[in-house]
């Protein structure tokens, strides 16, 4: 018979809420439970004889995640903005070596503050998502003890990785920074504030503003459509390459190249989008010390090179960013509080609403969705029938007659083709999605 534990975990795998976090695996004393690969990500199989406490429950991000009170117990009260989060300072810049700027997805400011925070003695360690390990095609959760091994984990990765089953590798002893996705920093937040010796040894949390990512099978299809053989191994693999804000690259072993501008390959979302990234209410990683996203605006985007706006959350990442700003490691420029959310206002909306508005209509049709403490105080009708809309794409999108259109029409014809059609979809929805989102406001859930 299974414990009350391996049944919750079981109903949450089972019911395609899973995250694919790794926190169950991670928080399993006994050593003995470990995240498998599947083809809609990482899953967890959970040792008969496991040790998973009872904090599982939560901070399942696949179940609940009490974000109102994790804003008392972390911050001492609600945040001003509930688009953004609590905020102590907003920036635009980047890192001011050129090498790591480019090499980075965006402006490379999480990569300086890491090697900052390692070379000054903060921490000891640095855990990373790194594209390439254990192969080209995947990418894993690594411990990394040196800068040249933090600026090699700079691009960006747009499929699930488990990342919290880094956990019971952690020494209690020793200081770490870590860079994670919104959950992810909301769950450790959770354990830090109940004592939990491991996520207590991450002084740092960074993280990257978070909208969709991709199941692995994307890849897989890209390739296919782009005429590569099945026998064709990968030999490198970049989401990011080249200048702002880039193109996936995959090189293959019999030498053919692909390249895909960022804004052409975005094509495959509708196809491939992960649950996790329709359910999830966070943007812009409100519980990190320091979260960046791409700074979109017309004005950064006409230089051709990676800009970002940087987001700190208290007054010790403040203080950090000012140092690094002074011994000339960041250009950083202040920046009005809306920037925080003005440059991917578009995004924010698919979050704060939209994901509110899908996990209801999953209630509604009697599958699990995941609780997050609160929802927003007005939705209107229109901003409902948008994301029907949203919605029937996602849904038809990944069906097998939809998805022999990727067969069916080339990625030089399908990238530009949707590219526009996304264009169109922006200018006809922005009115809806935009009306009323400066003045959101919550109702938080009953406990």
């Amino acid at each position: 018979m299974p414990d009350r534990i391996t049944e919750f975990i079981g109903k949450v795998t089972d019911s395609g809420t899973c995250t694919g976090c790794g926190l169950c695996a991670g928080l399993d004393n006994s050593g003995k439970s470990f995240m498998k690969d599947t083809p809609l990500g990482p899953r967890p199989s959970i040792s008969s004889d496991h040790r998973i406490p009872d904090d599982i429950f939560h901070c399942c991000a696949g179940h609940r995640l009490d974000y109102p009170a994790l804003y008392r117990a972390h911050y001492g009260k609600y945040p001003e903005s509930w688009l953004t989060g609590t905020i102590s300072g907003v920036y635009t810049g980047f890192c001011k070596d050129e090498q790591v700027r480019r090499n980075s997805s965006s402006g490379g400011v999480i990569t300086a503050v890491l090697t900052t925070l390692l070379e000054t003695g903060r921490i000891d360690s640095a855990i990373v998502v790194t594209q390439g390990i254990p192969e080209p095609e995947k990418a894993s959760v690594v411990i990394v003890s040196t800068a040249e091994a933090i600026r090699a984990a700079s691009q960006s990765v747009y499929i699930p990785v488990s990342t919290l089953d880094v956990l019971h590798k952690l020494d209690p002893e020793k200081k770490y920074a870590i860079t994670c996705l919104p959950e992810q920093s909301a769950a450790l937040r959770y354990l830090q504030h109940k004592g939990h010796p491991q996520a207590l040894s991450i002084r740092y949390i960074l993280g990257p503003y978070t909208g969709t990512a991709i199941y692995p099978a994307a890849i897989t299809t890209f390739k296919t459509i782009n005429g590569v053989k099945r026998h064709d191994r990968v030999s490198s693999l970049k989401w990011r390459a080249g200048e702002w804000p880039g193109y996936l690259e995959i090189l293959t072993e019999s030498g053919k190249v692909l390249r895909s501008p960022k804004v052409y390959y975005n094509f495959l979302i509708p196809f491939f989008v992960t649950n996790t990234s329709l359910q999830s209410m966070d943007f812009a990683n409100e519980f990190a010390d320091l979260a960046v996203g791409d700074a979109w605006s017309p004005e950064f985007e006409s230089q051709g090179q990676g800009f970002s706006v940087v987001v700190s959350r208290n007054e010790s990442m403040t203080a950090i960013l000012s140092e690094m700003k002074h011994q000339g490691i960041l250009s950083l420029e202040d920046a009005p509080a809306e920037s925080a959310h003005s440059m991917h206002g578009h995004m924010i909306d698919f979050k704060k609403r939209g994901s509110y508005i899908r996990n209801r209509m999953r209630r509604m049709l009697l599958m699990k969705a995941p609780d997050f403490g609160y929802k927003p105080a007005v939705i209107g009708i229109k901003r409902v029938l948008v994301e029907l809309v949203i919605s029937a794409i996602f849904l038809f999108g990944r069906t097998r007659l939809f998805r022999l259109i990727l067969y069916l029409l080339p990625e030089r014809i399908i990238g530009p083709l949707f590219n526009s059609l996304r264009l169109r979809w922006k200018s006809i929805s922005k009115k809806t999605k935009r009306q009323g989102l400066t003045s959101y406001e919550v109702i938080i859930s009953e406990q």
